[in-house]
């Protein structure tokens, strides 16, 4: 190999293959158009193969003359499963079914399905040297049928019961027609199958029909005969006459009784009376006797004439005396009469007696009678039953046999199919696709010229390195790598800004200085309130949310924006919302100095999407200060929290930079919410410590942590008792 030692460790140099690559382009590139002009010659020689397809939807179908009873017991049957359908596939492909096709469009006339008739002469060698089966060996017909099925295609649909017919033919009209075929025979064949399923079904119920018409006549007779010989004889069609009777003769009972009971009541009524020598003008039985209403009428007439003698006459007079003795005559034919009433109502009473006697003997009586009735109707019923199956039967059989009948007789029985898309006469080839066999080969000859020039490369061993190569060999190789690449921009470091991160000044090619701020090497001795440090604590720490402020100003924002792209580079996800009043966290982090921002946000002047921005040096991201009006934007600051909110939710730490900001600024934002306070002095300057330490824990603030110096260990601060 060139270069490259005997026993030396080697290694793939993928940029020299890559070179070798590049360097033969040129004839990569003729052998991948001679490859594709080689394909679409050959694509153009093909002949071109037609493909058309029919579909036909399995469903169970009933006649047009067909009753809604037969039609709703059709729907609920069971819907064809994947093994109906199956079976309707492989009846599709049945070799009748093909013949049938064959013939009715005589394709055995057809150079296209008889080529071994036309045989080639490669063929014919491979047949001479025993290498393949003669083909004229087989019928014709045995042929045909194989070049049928070689172009056939039937397949379920999936996920329904569609079945597809497809057929390809280098003739596009017949590719259209077989299809069409197919399903014309197959519709006609289950049409036949369910005529000739009819026809013998009409053949088996004839003689069943007649046997069970004489049994349902043996049976009726039956039930007719038992009837009568145990004297079951209807009056009202469910009702025997022992059960009428006994019925009758307990209503009858029911009134004589209540007859009775009435009669006592009446004759108590007027004893009662008598007894007590009471009025018996209130008794209806009294006052409706004719006679009793006729002496009433008389003695009132003779009260009144005693009533007006005795005003002219005196009382022993013979007139009264006359009067008088009339009165107590007509008073004593009263009581007689009323006597009579009651002697009436009595033999009344009396005769009800007799009656509910004489009913209860006769109840009895037909108790019994019924209850041997009750006995003899149970073999009644056994006879019944076996009539009434015979009959349903005997109607089941003549409602299926009409149905067949008229199903024979119109000599039109619809299948259980139906097709749902026609083949049509296709236009355009199904083989060959010039276009994607000469992509696919130009393709495919590319990659290989690419493949044998890398192989090339490494079995010249040009594409191989030595291992073990020496620093001063690597770094002549970067040297010349350098001299041969374009220049780059320089970097020069940045003056460093005193109590500030430092910085690094990258010039561009418009000659621009952009500041960025990158984290200083850790210096010996570790500083416990270090920005890292800082980081490290917030790491840990489980609130959603940190307020930094910086009294000092900008070199606070700063080291503020470091401890952002610190925790960014630790894999936190945090955002930065720059709310200082010079934005200068904004022109550290920000590619577009004018971005929209917090401000024009709180202004609804910008969505709240387009407020978030990316680091250019970091993971993390950034709310710009914004382009609006700062003290406008100030006016709808509340609305600020609901920002906090749902930022808090998509990011592990939002950190609000808020400049110089006291602590009811601070206090707005974060009401409500578990919160760490970042004093960010670069330089610790022990009188604004102090102070900011005091008010914040005398408005609540139990967590306050001092960010200072270098990095180190974290300390939090100003811990409340």
């Amino acid at each position: 190999m060139s270069g490259v030692a005997r026993d030396q460790d080697v290694d793939i140099d993928l940029g020299q293959l890559v070179r070798a690559v590049w360097a033969r382009r040129l004839r990569i590139l003729a052998i991948t158009l001679a490859g594709a002009g080689v394909a679409f010659t050959g694509a153009k020689i093909m002949s071109p193969q037609y493909r058309s397809e029919t579909r036909i939807l399995i469903e169970p179908r009933a006649p047009a003359f067909a009753s809604t009873q037969q039609v709703n017991d059709a729907g609920a049957g069971p819907l064809m499963d994947e093994l109906n359908i199956a079976s309707q596939v492989q009846l599709l492909q049945s070799a009748d079914l093909l013949k049938k096709v064959i013939n009715d469009l005589k394709l055995y006339n057809l150079p296209e399905f008889d080529d071994a008739a036309n045989g080639s002469a490669m063929s014919s060698i491979l047949v001479k040297l025993h290498l393949k089966k003669n083909p004229m060996e087989n019928p014709p017909e045995e042929r045909v049928i194989d070049a049928f099925v070689e172009r056939l295609q039937v397949y379920q649909v999936p996920g329904s019961r569609v079945i597809g017919v497809s057929f390809t033919s280098k003739d596009p009209k017949l590719a259209a027609a077989i299809p069409n075929a197919m399903a014309n025979v197959y519709l006609s064949t289950q049409s036949g199958a369910k005529l000739d399923s009819n026809s013998e079904a009409t053949r088996w119920l004839e003689p069943e029909i007649e046997g069970l018409r004489r049994k349902v006549s043996e049976a009726e007779k039956k039930v007719a005969e038992y009837r009568t010989s145990h004297g079951l004889l209807q009056t009202n069609g469910t009702t025997t006459f022992p059960a009428q009777q006994l019925n009758d003769i307990s209503a009858e009972l029911t009134r004589v009784r209540g007859d009775k009971a009435n009669a006592e009541a009446r004759a108590q009524a007027v004893r009662n009376a008598l007894s007590s020598g009471e009025a018996s003008d209130t008794l209806p039985d009294i006052m409706s006797s004719q006679a009793i209403q006729r002496l009433k009428a008389t003695e009132s007439g003779l009260q009144s004439q005693i009533s007006d003698l005795q005003t002219s006459l005196l009382n022993n007079h013979p007139r009264l005396k006359s009067l008088r003795a009339q009165l107590a005559d007509i008073r004593t034919q009263i009581r007689q009469e009323t006597q009579k009433i009651l002697t009436s109502i009595e033999n009344e009473s009396k005769v009800a007696d007799l009656r509910a006697s004489e009913l209860e003997r006769q109840s009895d009586t037909v108790q019994a009678n019924s209850a041997r009735a009750g006995e003899d109707e149970v073999g009644l019923n056994a006879l019944e039953r076996e009539a009434t199956a015979q009959r349903q039967l005997l109607e089941t059989y003549l409602v299926r046999y009409r149905e067949a009948a008229s199903r024979a007789d119109s000599n039109s029985s619809p299948a259980d199919a139906r097709i749902v898309s026609k083949a049509i006469e296709p236009v355009d080839p199904y083989f060959p696709k010039v276009v994607p066999i000469v992509v696919v080969a130009a393709v495919a000859t590319l990659i290989l010229s690419a493949i044998v020039t890398m192989l090339a490369e490494l079995f010249s061993g040009r594409a191989l390195r030595p291992v073990d190569v020496s620093p001063e060999t690597i770094e002549a190789e970067r040297l010349v790598e350098e001299r041969d690449a374009p220049q780059a921009a320089p970097v020069v470091a940045a003056p460093r800004k005193p109590a500030q991160p430092s910085m690094l000044a990258i010039v561009g090619d418009d000659d621009t200085i952009e500041d960025v701020p990158v984290a200083e090497e850790p210096p010996e001795d570790d500083n416990e309130f270090s920005v890292a440090s800082v980081a490290d604590y917030l790491t840990g720490s489980r609130a959603p949310l940190a307020i930094a402020i910086s009294p000092t100003g900008d070199n606070g924002s700063a080291a503020t924006v470091l401890l952002t792209r610190m925790l960014a580079d630790a894999g936190r996800r945090v955002i930065l919302i720059d709310m200082t009043g010079s934005g200068h966290p904004t022109e550290l982090m920000a590619e577009d100095q004018a971005a929209p921002g917090v401000t024009d946000l709180l202004c609804g002047e910008a969505a709240f999407g387009d407020t978030i921005h990316g680091d250019r040096l970091s993971d993390a991201h950034l709310i710009p200060q914004g382009r609006s009006d700062v003290r406008r934007a100030m006016r709808g600051v509340d609305r600020l929290s609901l920002l906090i909110d749902a930022l808090a939710a998509a990011y592990d730490l939002v950190v609000v930079e808020c400049g110089s900001a006291d602590v009811a600024g601070v206090s707005r934002l974060t009401r409500s919410r578990d919160v760490e306070i970042i004093l960010s002095l670069p330089e610790i300057e022990e009188t604004i410590f102090v102070t900011l330490m005091t008010e914040f824990q005398a408005a609540g603030y139990e967590r306050v942590v001092l960010m200072s110096g270098g990095e180190g260990g974290e300390q939090t601060l100003g811990q409340a008792a």
